[in-house]
């Protein structure tokens, strides 16, 4: 179970640095009646440390020297 959640953060994170690289800014729109907005701007190590962290992350799963729950 604790490979599957680990996995699961890698590609998340994996997923979020190669948007935050994609992307410039992004608009957060309110769902309040004030009709208020907010910009983000990803800072400039977002996009490599997500990537680098969810890398890590999907090499120690995939690596597989886990000792199982019948060892």
């Amino acid at each position: 179970m604790w490979k599957t959640i680990f996995l699961a953060a890698g590609i998340f994170s994996c997923l979020l640095g190669v948007e935050f690289l994609v992307i410039d800014s992004a608009t957060i729109l309110s769902n309040s009646g004030n009709g208020g907005s907010q910009a983000f701007s990803p800072p400039d190590w977002a996009p490599w440390s997500f990537i680098s962290v969810g890398a890590v992350l999907i090499l120690n799963v995939v690596s597989g020297h886990h000792k199982s729950a019948s060892e």
